[in-house]
């Protein structure tokens, strides 16, 4: 069984509590993915219906846990819930989104400010040359 502090890349006294916490969280909601991954692949090879049908309640379950993790991580970290609000729930193709949303900003002038409603998107808080030129 692996223990909680593996995947800590730096010394865990010099990481804050909420650091820890982030990390529970996001190791968390890895297994709770791999294991639904693994559920899905049962359910495609088992034979037994019944034994089916309780591995596909099984991985429903799983993906539940994530669920419940991530709102946790969009609660708890800032940029996360600007990503999240960015893309989930969305409508075309997913690739677009970015560039939609960007241009808005652009258009309303609040790049890299945020808006009235939230923090800024995690795109317009990000330092390239074409941002710095005029600075």
């Amino acid at each position: 069984m692996a223990s909680s502090s593996e995947g800590y890349h730096e010394p865990l006294e010099e990481l804050s509590d909420k650091t820890r916490d982030m990390h529970r969280a996001l190791v968390s909601l890895q297994e709770e993915l791999e294991a639904a991954d693994w559920y899905n692949q049962r359910v495609d090879a088992c034979k037994d219906e019944e034994l089916r049908a309780i591995l596909a309640h099984n991985r429903d379950e799983e993906k539940e846990h994530a669920a419940m993790l991530l709102e946790w991580l969009r609660r708890n970290d800032p940029l996360i819930d600007a990503v999240l609000k960015t893309y989930l729930f969305s409508s075309g193709a997913i690739t677009e989104v970015e560039a939609s949303a960007t241009a808005g900003e652009r258009a309303s002038g609040s790049v890299g400010g945020g808006t009235p409603a939230g923090p800024a998107p995690p795109h317009s808080t990000v330092l390239t040359v074409g941002s710095l030129i005029g600075k």
